[in-house]
């Protein structure tokens, strides 16, 4: 089967996928897991009829599937759909996203007693991968109170993660480099990165939403909204990926703009567009997620992974109930909405990336073994959090009572 075009096997894979899924959701689970089901057999940890050279080649589809993620995140997020969630939505993006970085940073620390080594993985635990969420609110159809939540909490959390990693990493590989007595640049200079990248990403975006915004209300035909929407988000990745940027903040600001200065109509014109298009991506999308899983880096999780996900899992649920406590919001959101937001993916591998990339080039021992252990770590506790965070949002979107009886 290996040996027939790679065009071929995506089909197939994609074929299986939606019968899997459908399998899978008769037993109760969402149809994603299915999906990840599959590419984790086809894929690099068990049949690797999927190979590691294959998924390079499809990375593209991965980016894609995020900018429509992102976009219909955005395109959700209506300045009066925010304000009536009032001043919660800030209050449980700030604390959900702290509270993870000080339990990950105090638990890894417990078993370490390294301080720089517990804040690199404290400053990984704020991302949250906001596709997972997404797909199962779209495949049940959820509307309500929570997944406005979801919707808004998913979609600025990815920048809230940014600017806490800079801030947090900077701290760290000061102190790192004080300790090896090595020459250091000034925290603000590692600070002004991250903060750039996420003014920038919302810049673009916007730019890229306002044009997009006009041309979609001048379009002659509604069967026209797809193209021109699929070419505006590969604009939107291509210059992300161009000027490093935050791919989900540009697409995510191009749909926000559409659903600030659109006419209804318009907006469900694009919705409309787009319903047929989302499931076909979430099956390509959370395949590839399972074809790239390899669980035999499962056993490098330790200690340290044991740590990062009770940190992690306790601070997701415990910081937004507390955020949403704090900020009056019903007792639904209090106990239901940290369940959605642990999926975590490619923002928090990419970072541990760019960890692993800096670190190995500083002259310490404590620099190298941080590059050589944070990749496998982060990319262990991923496997762990991509597969238990949809189950965990459908349970909470089940809770509040937001997905439709059939």
């Amino acid at each position: 089967m290996s040996t027939l075009p790679l065009i071929a096997l995506l089909g197939l894979a994609t074929v299986l996928s939606l019968y899997m899924g459908r399998l899978v959701k008769k037993i109760g689970f969402p149809s994603i897991i299915g999906y990840m089901i599959l590419g984790t057999v086809m894929g690099v940890s068990i049949l690797r009829i999927f190979h590691h050279g294959h998924l390079r080649e499809l990375a593209f589809i991965t980016d894609i599937a995020l900018g429509f993620v992102a976009f219909s995140i955005g395109n959700e997020l209506k300045l009066t759909t925010l304000k009536s969630l009032g001043k919660s939505i800030g209050l449980i993006i700030i604390l959900e996203s702290f509270s993870a970085l000080i339990l990950v940073a105090a638990l890894v620390y417990i078993v370490t007693g390294d301080l720089v080594t517990a804040l690199i993985f404290g400053s990984l635990a704020p991302a949250t991968a906001p596709a997972g969420t997404v797909a199962v609110i779209r495949e049940y159809k959820a509307k309500g109170k929570l997944s406005s939540s979801l919707y808004a909490v998913a979609g600025f959390d990815d920048g809230v993660a940014i600017l806490l990693f800079g801030f947090t990493a900077a701290i760290a590989k000061q102190i790192l480099l004080s300790n090896a007595g090595i020459a250091q640049s000034s925290l603000a200079s590692g600070m002004m990165k991250p903060a750039l990248e996420i003014v920038i990403s919302l810049v673009l975006g916007g730019i890229l939403g306002l044009l997009y915004s006009y041309f979609v209300r001048r379009i002659d035909s509604r069967n026209n909204i797809p193209a021109l929407t699929f070419g505006f988000i590969l604009m939107g990745a291509g210059l992300a990926s161009m000027f490093h940027l935050s791919l989900i903040l540009v697409n995510m600001a191009i749909g926000f703009v559409l659903a600030n200065t659109s006419k209804q109509s318009t907006i469900m014109n694009v919705n409309e567009q787009l319903k047929s298009l989302m499931p076909l991506l979430f099956i390509l999308f959370f395949f590839l997620a399972g074809a790239h899983l390899n669980f035999a880096v499962l056993p490098s999780l330790g200690l340290i992974g044991v740590a990062y996900i009770i940190g992690r899992s306790t601070g997701k649920i415990g910081g937004a109930w507390l955020g949403a406590y704090l900020g009056g919001a019903d007792k639904t959101i209090r106990n239901n909405l940290g369940l959605g937001l642990l999926s975590q993916a490619g923002v928090a591998i990419g970072l541990s990336l760019l960890v692993a990339q800096e670190f190995s080039s500083i002259d310490s021992p404590q620099a190298q073994a941080i590059a050589a252990s944070v990749v496998t770590t982060i990319t262990a506790t991923c496997i762990f959090f991509e597969i238990v965070g949809p189950v965990t949002a459908r349970i909470a979107l089940k809770n509040a009572g937001e997905i439709p009886d059939k």
